[in-house]
């Protein structure tokens, strides 16, 4: 894997991670005769707040109106690209990318025409690069995007070295220290080969930095940093009830019910992430957001409701132009049917994942290759206890869990992967439930028989193992453990863990 591909999957682990590119300060550009400026106007502030709700519609309209009494404001061509992108990365929408996407060198041609002692100009140059990396690499176009971060990342550096008290360069340059720190160390060698450095525990320093630079910066630099411990390290137990106060502080932030929901499902709480999504504002002031359908369906797939899930799947999928979550959503379908023994008509949505969407992110991957094993015969019935079992642990539904895994052993499986994933499934639902030491043995029974099969499962089972060790203080003990974990090969979630692999040994100073 190239270290184009390693930084796009640390990118796209953020799900519409752009978002996090929240830039509302705006510092004065002193010159006297300036004809190109920042000027944060009123209504462009509104403009602001109106992208981060995602209410795209009241927003263009603030900008369109001061399109022509600021024509020199170099503010609105970085708002343009800032809706574009919110656009892009909910909607999927392949058209609109293909006209949006040829603006980007005219926005960087105006935000260029201000003067070079303005911290403003390689700060926008640098943050529509970003935009467009992100919306890129969400497009699978890796190369091309791949190359914005690396002008991007140097720009910021530029910037920071000229004006180091310029705020809004730590933010997003922290953000990139963080990623980059999070690449696996055999990648490492080409990030600095390309210049690009990486510390994830400076780069969260940065955050914390431009955090208390101003009230109006803290809330982006404090969801950076929130968002990066969420999907790259681990959330802290404030930041996990920063994550429920947001929403109920902001209501029409529909974003920030967005996020609160995916972090709090992330976490194994999807009890309390239904009443995050079930609340999200909704209507012609919002954009059309059809993914919040899917995330409802996943939580009634956890819950066991599967007439319910295929209702939310169904809807999403009528209601959704873009390509991602496509296999993902009929592999859901398939389950809710096949869980509830309709086998005939779950066979209908395991054809249609073979033939629908495309294969960019990790779950589409996954739902093509069980498709195939489904197919092949590899997956049979006495796999369905398993699958009930893991959608009632990812919710946090861990007493429904334990009482599945409870009714069979691992003698009950033929296969060694199937064998794996139990134990796997078991130490999971224990160190969820509180009980890590008794989780020890099932996850180094997976690790045992991922030997020769099952990498996935073995792979997990050390990254816990490294994780149950850190909270014992034992940091010599699980350092093994989390190398461990980077050395399974060619498995779904190699990326993923890969990176939280790699976070956690950096934190340990390897």
């Amino acid at each position: 894997m190239t270290i184009k591909m390693q930084l796009r999957h640390s990118f796209t682990a953020f799900r519409l991670g752009p978002l996090l590119l929240l830039m509302t300060l705006v510092y004065p550009v002193k010159s006297d005769d300036l004809q190109y400026g920042v000027t944060f106007s009123p209504k462009l502030q509104k403009a602001y707040f109106e992208i981060q709700k995602l209410r795209l519609p009241a927003a263009r309209s603030l900008l369109d109106s001061e399109r022509n009494a600021q024509s020199n404001n170099a503010f609105l061509p970085y708002l343009d690209n800032y809706a574009d992108l919110h656009y892009l990365l909910i909607s999927e929408d392949k058209k609109a990318y293909k006209l949006l996407s040829q603006q980007e060198d005219s926005r960087l041609e105006l935000v260029g025409k201000l003067p070079d002692n303005s911290p403003y100009k390689r700060f926008f140059q640098a943050e529509i690069r970003l935009h467009w990396a992100f919306a890129k690499l969400k497009f699978g176009n890796e190369i091309s995007g791949s190359w914005e971060i690396i002008k991007a990342y140097k720009l910021l550096e530029e910037n920071k070295k000229l004006f180091p008290e310029f705020a809004p360069t730590l933010k997003s340059l922290g953000l990139l220290h963080v990623l980059i720190g999070s690449i696996p160390e055999n990648y490492g060698w080409v990030a600095r080969m390309l210049g690009l450095k990486g510390n994830i525990q400076n780069g969260i320093k940065e955050l914390r930095v431009a955090a208390k630079e101003s009230s109006l910066f803290r809330q982006e630099a404090e969801l950076i940093d929130l968002l990066l411990h969420a999907y790259t390290l681990q959330l802290s137990p404030p930041q996990q009830q920063r994550i429920r106060q947001w929403p109920k502080e902001q209501p029409d932030n529909l974003l920030l019910h967005f996020f609160a929901t995916t972090v709090l499902m992330k976490e194994g709480k999807s009890e309390e992430a239904e009443f995050y999504v079930n609340s999200a504002p909704s209507g012609p002031s919002y954009i059309a957001f059809p993914f919040l359908e899917y995330l409802k369906g996943e939580i009634n797939l956890q819950k066991g409701l599967y007439d319910k899930a295929s209702d939310h799947y169904q809807r999403f999928l009528k209601s959704y132009t873009g390509f991602n979550y496509i296999k993902d959503s009929n592999l859901k379908l398939f389950m809710c049917h096949w869980l509830a023994n309709d086998d005939e008509q779950a066979r209908v949505y395991i054809e249609k994942v073979k033939i629908n969407g495309s294969t960019i992110i990790e779950a589409d991957q996954f739902a093509e290759r069980i498709a195939t094993e489904f197919a092949s015969g590899k997956i049979g019935p006495q796999q369905k206890m398993l699958y009930k079992a893991r959608y009632a642990t990812d919710g946090g539904y861990l007493k429904t869990a334990l009482e599945l895994t409870e009714t069979v052993t691992e003698k009950s499986f033929i296969s060694t992967e199937e064998k794996a994933e139990f134990n796997y499934r078991k130490g999971r639902i224990l160190q969820k439930s509180g009980s890590s030491e008794r989780s020890i043995p099932y996850y180094n029974r997976a690790l045992t028989l991922a030997k020769t099969e099952a990498a996935g499962f073995g792979a997990a089972s050390a990254l816990q193992l490294g994780y149950i060790l850190l909270e014992k203080d034992d940091k010599a003990g699980a350092i093994p453990y989390f190398k461990k974990a980077m050395s399974f090969k060619k498995h779904e979630y190699k990326n993923s863990i890969d990176n939280k692999a790699r976070a956690a040994l950096t934190t340990l100073g390897q």
